[in-house]
Order: C-alpha cells, then sequence, then structure tokens
C-alpha cells in the first residue's frame, strides 16, 4: 500500500500534508481567478499594461480559456495606445494567423512599430520579413539594419543572421573577421548553429587564426545540441584526425546523428564508411541503404555509388538499368567519375543500347576534367572509328 501511495506521488507519513496540498492549490486557483479578474477590469478601463496581460491570459490559456480572438482583440486595444509589447504580440498573431487573418503585411506594420520602440524580438521579426520579402520589399539592406539593432541588444538569433550576412555580403560589405565577431556573441549564448559557424570559420581560417582544435571545441558544442550540419562537420574532423585524435568509430558516430536527420553528406560518408569496414562492421547492404538516402536528395557522389553497386550487385540485386540511371543522374551534375561511367555503359551497351557516339560525348567530358581513364578509352574509340571513316570514303561513288 505504501508503494502504491510513493508512485502517486503523496507521501504516506503524512495525510495532513496531502489535505494542505489540496488547500495550497485551491488558494493559488482562487488567487489566479482574481488576478485575470483584476487585470480584467483595468483592460476594461483602458490600462494598456493590462490590456497587454489580458492578452497574455486569453493567448496562454493562463487562468482562464484560450481564446486567441479575445487575445489579439486585446492586444489591439493595447498597441493602438501604443503599448510596444503588445505591437510585438499584435504582430505575431497576424504573422501566425492566430485570432485575425494572418497577414504578412500587418504582421510587418506592427512589427515595424514595435521595433522603432525598440523591442528587440519586433526588430529580429522585422530582419526576417525584409531578407524573405514577406509583407515588405525583399531588402538584405533592410534586413541587416534591423538584425543589427537587435543583435546590439543581445539576441543571439539576430547576432547569427548578422554573421551570416556579414560572411556572404548581403546587405553589407563582406567581412569574415566582422562575421566571427557576431557568431562568437551568438555562440557564446548557446546558438547551435551560430556554434557550428564559428568551427567552421575556424576549421577554413576565415576571419580568424586557422585552428583545427578551436574548430572540433565548436563543432562538439553544437553537435551536442543536436545540430546536424555540426554533427557532420565533426564526424568529418573524426575522420581525417583534424584537431583530435584520429577515431574510424567516434567518425561513424556523428554521420549517423547527422544521417538520421536527414544530411545527405553524412548519409553518403556513412555508407562508404559500411563499404570500406572503417568504424563499423562491413556491409554492402547498409552501404547501399545510405547511398540510396543520400542520392535520392541529389547528393552527385552518392548517386554515382549507388550505381556502381548496381552495376556489380553489391547489397543490391544487379540491375544495369538502375546502374545507368544513377550514373546518369551523377554525370548530369558534372561528377566526372560519374561521366566516365556513364562513357562505360554506353560503350559496353549495358543498361542502355551500345552507342559509341554517346559514350565519345561523355569520355570528353570526363576527359576535359582530368580523367585519364576517360582520355584513353575516348582515344580508343576514335582510333577505331578512323578505319570505318576511311572506308566509307573508298567505297562512296
Amino acid at each position: 500500500m505504501k508503494s502504491q501511495l510513493q508512485a502517486a506521488g503523496i507521501a504516506p507519513r503524512s495525510i495532513s500534508a496531502y489535505v494542505l496540498g489540496l488547500l495550497a492549490l485551491c488558494l493559488a486557483l482562487t488567487a489566479g481567478a482574481q488576478d485575470f479578474e483584476s487585470t480584467k477590469r483595468a483592460a476594461q478601463r483602458g490600462d494598456a499594461k493590462a490590456q497587454n496581460n489580458l492578452g497574455l491570459m486569453y493567448g496562454d490559456g493562463q487562468d482562464v480559456a484560450r481564446n486567441d480572438t479575445e487575445a489579439a482583440k486585446w492586444y489591439r486595444k493595447a498597441a493602438e495606445q501604443g503599448h510596444a509589447q503588445a505591437q510585438f504580440n499584435l504582430g505575431v498573431m497576424y504573422e501566425n494567423g492566430r485570432g485575425v487573418t494572418q497577414s504578412d503585411e500587418e504582421a510587418a506594420r506592427w512589427h515595424l512599430k514595435a521595433a522603432q520602440q525598440g523591442v528587440g524580438q519586433a526588430q529580429h521579426n522585422l530582419g526576417v520579413m525584409y531578407a524573405k520579402g514577406r509583407g515588405v520589399a525583399q531588402s538584405d539592406t533592410e534586413a541587416v539594419k534591423w538584425f543589427r539593432k537587435a543583435a546590439e541588444q543581445g539576441l543571439a538569433e539576430s547576432q547569427f543572421n548578422l554573421g551570416v550576412r556579414c560572411a556572404m555580403g548581403q546587405g553589407i560589405t563582406q567581412s569574415y573577421i566582422e562575421a566571427v565577431q557576431w557568431f562568437r556573441k551568438a555562440a557564446e549564448q548557446g546558438n547551435a548553429q551560430a556554434q557550428n559557424n564559428l568551427g567552421m570559420m575556424y576549421r577554413d581560417g576565415h576571419g580568424v587564426a586557422q585552428s583545427d582544435a578551436e574548430a572540433v571545441q565548436w563543432f562538439r558544442k553544437a553537435a551536442r545540441q543536436g545540430n546536424a550540419k555540426a554533427q557532420y562537420n565533426l564526424g568529418v574532423m573524426y575522420a581525417e584526425g583534424r584537431g583530435i585524435v584520429q577515431s574510424d568509430a567516434e567518425a561513424v558516430k556523428w554521420y549517423r546523428e547527422a544521417a538520421q536527420q536527414g544530411i545527405a553528406q553524412a548519409q553518403h560518408n556513412l555508407g562508404l564508411m559500411y563499404y570500406t569496414g572503417k568504424g563499423v562492421t562491413r556491409s554492402d547492404a547498409e552501404a547501399a541503404k545510405w547511398y540510396r538516402k543520400a542520392a535520392e536528395q541529389g547528393y552527385a557522389d552518392a548517386q554515382n555509388n549507388l550505381g556502381v553497386m548496381y552495376d556489380r550487385g553489391l547489397g543490391v540485386a544487379r540491375d544495369r538499368t538502375e546502374a545507368f540511371s544513377w550514373f546518369r543522374k551523377a554525370a548530369e551534375q558534372g561528377l566526372v567519375n560519374a561521366q566516365y561511367n556513364l562513357g562505360e555503359m554506353y560503350r559496353m551497351g549495358r543498361g542502355a543500347a551500345q552507342d559509341d557516339a554517346q559514350a565519345a560525348l561523355w569520355f570528353r567530358k570526363a576527359a576535359q576534367q582530368g580523367n585519364e581513364q576517360a582520355r584513353a578509352a575516348l582515344k580508343a574509340i576514335e582510333e577505331k572509328a578512323a578505319p570505318n571513316a576511311q572506308r566509307k570514303t573508298q567505297n562512296a561513288p
């Protein structure tokens, strides 16, 4: 009986303590109801702060049934009196279509009013709207302006966005040094995207002295927060032994984390690890599985590798037509190995009708990218064609 009471969360030693707990809960509910009523009376008298708070209560279902229409109504009353937070809240309602008809134009209008009064989150949202051209004419310059205002108030998301624009030169003069400054500010607040980007800056030596060790540190912070790109980047560092002791097992671990979140490069690399048996038990079936996931996202290396698996019957039933299809997809993206492979399929008539002209076309593309096998194959086709051309000339009337 005691164990049942403990599982229910009631101390078996004292029923009176349970009764006191219920009494405290009743008092809290009563106080909540009184808070709602007093807030409502103040709002009805025209108190802007109370109107905004009443909107919050309706929007969150605090001490009253949730009602987005009522929330928007009271936000509007406060907003029209110039209450900055209410203007921002009303903007959010329009942005999300809660309690009002969704309207990016109205959202931008109210965000602007709040932003002009210094509400950081409104400044950030307005920056996003200018960046995407939602409710306002798209403008990278305006986006940077509002991201900067919010960033200077310490909003990590805006610091990250401003860092991205500094790195890319969007709406601002390109500067890796300034990008690093903003990424660092956001990263130190725990923003995982900024942590990953700061890691990349250290890895590549952009705007900061190159340091693989620092890169690993920031990739790890972001990876532990579940950032898929950082998980992939950390996997690469382990695979290559950059800034950390090389470990195929750790590389596999982080590739898998990223791959399960849909990062195509990680899916491809995990497939490679299974194909080679590095850090994991070798398995052609698993390799083909992960190549396919990346290939279906359009990742050219994975498309070519999946083509190889079908051509050789590794981990999948041999299917030259499927192999040809995947080689073509990768070749059309300019992948040199796939261009050579596709040329071979045409030359040998595997998965498609034999066609020396098409084979030569793809061998030439690969040769132009420096593939020596393609050069040799192209030369063989041209030499084979030369005698035929001479015979035709000799036999001409």
